[in-house]
């Protein structure tokens, strides 16, 4: 049920100004790069060499944190330059603004226009209000509970709406995928075996499911919205953050999609705070009424598991 004591409407109008705003410090931030944008922006590293954090990010974050406690000085907020600083992250019930500043920030410093800011909104542990805006490409990606999600609040999604793709199998699928900050051997190793199965032919690979193809973006956050749009069929990584997915949360699901706890489980609030995620688009109820959207939802999840690689984070 929709939360009541917390007026809804008005939060999700202004976080959908704040990511707007953010989006033009997010430019701004990027016309200051030249051929050396490593020299000019200044990355630093948070884990290791491509775990990268850069000024924009902390001033972007700092503007949107600052914004909030003026309007909503009582919400909490969770942010990701703010947790690299030492922060403690927490869901409770409280009203909870989860933040990544920059989601994309690799491809912000390489110049990839794949870059996002993510503006989640939690009550009662529950994501419902979710904004994600590609300044580079203007695409405004929001969804509050209950109403929809949209695209630059006038295209409903996914793209297709009201009418949803079929989804045969996992092998008709287009997977979003990311090999993460988390270089390590044994990691790779998982990762890699993982994605030979997805993309190989049954044939030659035990366990090939021989998917149409992986999709690496760079941005949890734009890949929940593409899942949303309907442009990639599901996404799977292990290893990002709250604020990497809360606000994709919120749109994939009013978008028709469904997202999963660990290893296909069902989705609770707290996995929000855990590193596994997974989700599948809107899927079409099968045309002789044999299945439904949903259990179609969890024949791919079931299948998609089956060929995944599963390790703590």
């Amino acid at each position: 049920m929709a939360p009541t004591e917390v007026d809804l409407d008005r939060v999700y109008a202004f976080t959908v100004n704040l990511a707007k705003e953010a989006g033009k410090r997010i430019l701004e931030g990027s016309a200051k790069r030249t051929s050396h944008a490593a020299s000019i922006d200044n990355p630093n590293t948070k884990k290791n060499r491509v775990d990268l954090v850069t000024e924009t990010d902390q001033a972007v974050e700092a503007y949107i944190k600052d914004s909030i406690a003026q309007t909503y000085p009582d919400f909490r907020f969770i942010g990701e330059e703010s947790y690299a600083g030492g922060e403690r992250v927490e869901l409770t019930d409280e009203p909870t603004f989860i933040v990544d500043p920059i989601d994309g920030t690799t491809n912000f410093v390489h110049g990839l226009d794949f870059v996002c800011c993510s503006i989640g909104f939690t009550y009662k542990q529950e994501p419902v209000i979710g904004v994600i805006y590609n300044p580079f490409l203007d695409k405004l990606y929001s969804a509050q509970e209950g109403k929809g999600a949209w695209l630059n609040q006038t295209t409903r999604l996914p793209l297709t709406h009201p009418h949803p793709a079929p989804l045969a199998s996992l092998g008709d699928a287009v997977i979003g995928v990311e090999w993460g900050s988390d270089r390590s051997k044994a990691i790779i190793e998982k990762k890699g075996k993982m994605y030979m199965r997805l993309a190989g032919d049954g044939k030659e690979i035990e366990g090939g499911v021989m998917a149409h193809s992986l999709r690496s973006i760079g941005s949890a956050a734009l890949n929940y919205s593409y899942v949303a749009a309907g442009q990639l069929d599901l996404y799977f990584e292990i290893g990002c953050w709250s604020w990497d997915v809360c606000a994709g949360t919120v749109i994939a699901r009013e978008a028709g999609g469904k997202v999963y706890g660990r290893g296909g489980k069902p989705w609770k609030p707290q996995d929000l705070m855990g590193h596994h995620f997974f989700v599948v688009r809107a899927i079409a109820d099968a045309a002789d009424g044999s299945e439904t959207g949903e259990q179609a939802q969890d024949r791919i999840a079931k299948e998609f598991f089956a060929a995944a690689e599963d390790w703590d984070a």
